[in-house]
């Protein structure tokens, strides 16, 4: 089996998890690469793919990179996130990359939470609309830590033999 683990980051919560999941996958041949570098996914029986969520959404050249799969390719989608774990806002984030892929098939989702820019968060708080999502956000600093990075890992398995299985 061949795997790739392709990511988008701005803030390096995302990367972290990118190469804990990549040191997670066992007995396969993989490669890890940021999406703006991936060539060809051809050749990969897996492809995981990470990003971080931005208004509970998928930034821009993770999308392109989504919609770029061919039909039938199996993935796995990751994504680092302010919010709390299975949050509406992450989750949310899924289903529309879940939209991008009608073509693949997507075998599961991974989310955690990632420490949110302070100057974002402190421009949030003073808008009534953002701020209760401000103060969640507050709370990820720290984050990506050992047990998100652990089950990443974890996670990284498991979906290796739902792949072996399909």
């Amino acid at each position: 089996m061949k795997v790739l683990v392709a990511y988008y980051s701005e803030s390096g919560n995302t990367e972290k998890v990118a190469k804990a999941i990549y040191e997670g996958i066992e007995k396969a041949e993989k490669d890890i690469l940021p999406v703006s570098e991936v060539k060809d996914v051809e050749t990969y029986d897996l492809v995981f793919c990470g990003f971080p969520v931005h208004s509970h959404s998928v930034p821009r050249k993770a999308e392109e990179f989504i919609r770029s799969i061919s039909a039938g390719k199996s993935m796995a989608f990751f994504a680092t996130h302010g919010s709390l774990r299975g949050g509406q806002l992450a989750v949310t984030a899924f289903y529309h990359a879940l939209s991008l892929t009608s073509k693949g098939t997507v075998l599961g989702t991974f989310g955690c939470r990632g420490r949110v820019k302070p100057d974002l968060i402190e421009s949030l708080l003073n808008k009534a609309e953002y701020r209760s999502w401000a103060l969640e956000a507050q709370s990820a600093a720290g984050h990506p830590d050992k047990g998100d990075l652990e089950d990443a890992k974890e996670w990284a398995n498991w979906m290796i033999r739902k792949a072996r299985s399909k």
